[in-house]
């Protein structure tokens, strides 16, 4: 009978190893989506030096702060984004409007706005922008 009553006790730590790799699943916590963005000029800044052609020399640059915008079926912050910027050849291109959507308080996506998504925006301006460089060199 001792085999038997090892056999047992085996049988019952196997379950409870089970039992504890079953329990011990923990699934990731939810990011809360409409986190107040506070670093989103630093953000902007840096997604903007690899999705233009030339990032220095920019003019006319203005930001607005975000705001929690409607959106479908959710609501995300949004802050538009107005420059000038040159192309590969270096001549300016006019003004353009970007907006920015955060998720959980950070930038999630920087993509040409429509006047309908950037048409009223209380811009301020974005000097921080006027002065970014490549590679820290300006011309």
């Amino acid at each position: 009978m001792g085999g038997n009553a090892a056999r047992l006790v085996l049988l019952s730590a196997f379950a409870m190893a089970l039992a504890a790799c079953g329990s011990s699943s923990k699934t990731a916590p939810e990011t809360e989506p409409n986190i107040v963005p506070t670093d989103y000029k630093n953000e902007i800044l840096q997604a903007m030096t690899s999705a233009l052609d030339d990032p220095s020399n920019i003019r006319e640059a203005y930001i607005s702060d975000p705001v929690l915008t409607q959106l479908d079926l959710s609501q995300r912050y949004t802050a538009c984004v107005r420059f000038n910027a040159r192309d590969l050849a270096r001549n300016y291109v006019g003004s353009k409007d970007r907006i920015a959507y955060f998720f959980g308080g950070h930038l999630n996506q920087l993509v040409e706005a429509t006047k309908e998504q950037c048409g009223k925006a209380a811009y301020k301006p974005f000097p921080e922008l006027e002065k970014l460089c490549l590679a820290n060199k300006c011309n």
